[in-house]
């Protein structure tokens, strides 16, 4: 990775970027890794392993808040952020992204145009697992899915690591800390946690970038990750892509029907 190493202490030295975000090798995969100088760019990796989604901290205030920000980006990371700028939540004079060719060589992007051109040509690293349980689940009928995610979502006991590792959760107060009214059941139940994990899922329709970091953050491994995926691959059926027809979580026509409201 000297390359990227080289390419961060430049950025440092250049005094283009107050940190860099980015990964170290951890235990058994690598991990995120945050770099406040040129000598701290040693011990940067970056390869196919690092999968984690970083762009979850770009809205963190705590963290970056004003900050001029380098960023090591996977695919899914790069999808991420272009949502992100759609949210009006980055500045491009505030972030430096760097990602990966095949061939392992580091590409800078110029901007976000580069970055979406990028991503409407490069492939979507292949997820064979979830691949095999999602069809298995599109062969159930609709009783045994509800039953398949009845019993799995009856395990969660509603830790919120998914919340925490999803980029696009970057509300200041969720919906389920919310209690006049009491929307959510903050305690532990079946319903509670069915009405919790529907209530994310939607708000991520038209948002999410598939990454699967809310299932991979799961203590027990329930894949709610799929969850997400299956409500993008509807929404892109039945709405278009968000960049086609806008975000579809908040999105309003003044000639949408209203007929839903008693």
């Amino acid at each position: 990775m000297a390359e990227l190493n080289s390419k961060v202490k430049e950025l440092f030295e250049k005094d283009l970027i107050d940190i860099f975000i980015g990964y170290e090798e951890g235990t058994r995969n690598p991990r995120p890794y945050f770099a406040y100088s040129a000598q701290d760019a040693d011990n940067l990796v970056f390869n196919d392993k690092c999968q984690g989604n970083l762009a979850v901290y770009l809205t963190r205030k705590d963290l970056v808040g004003g900050k001029r920000v380098g960023i090591s980006a996977s695919y899914f990371a790069l999808k991420s952020i272009s949502q992100l700028f759609d949210e009006n939540q980055l500045k491009e004079d505030l972030l430096i992204v760097l990602g990966m060719k095949e061939d392992g060589s580091i590409l800078e992007f110029k901007g976000l145009d580069e970055i979406r051109t990028y991503l409407s040509e490069a492939k979507a690293p292949s997820k064979q697992k979830d691949d095999e349980l999602l069809k298995e689940l599109s062969e159930m009928s609709q009783a045994e899915r509800w039953q398949f995610w009845s019993d799995e979502l009856s395990k969660c006991f509603k830790c919120y690591a998914c919340r925490a590792a999803c980029p696009m959760c970057y509300c200041t107060k969720c919906i389920i800390e919310v209690n006049r009214p009491q929307w959510i059941q903050p305690w532990i139940s079946t319903q509670g946690n069915m009405e919790w994990q529907i209530n994310r899922v939607m708000h991520m329709a038209g948002r999410c970038s598939d990454c699967g970091s809310c299932g991979a953050a799961c203590p027990i491994g329930i894949p709610i990750h799929l969850l997400t995926h299956m409500m993008t691959k509807t929404v892109a059926a039945n709405f278009g892509e968000s960049n086609e027809q806008g975000n579809v979580l908040s999105t309003f026509k003044p000639d949408d029907k209203e007929n839903f409201i008693l």
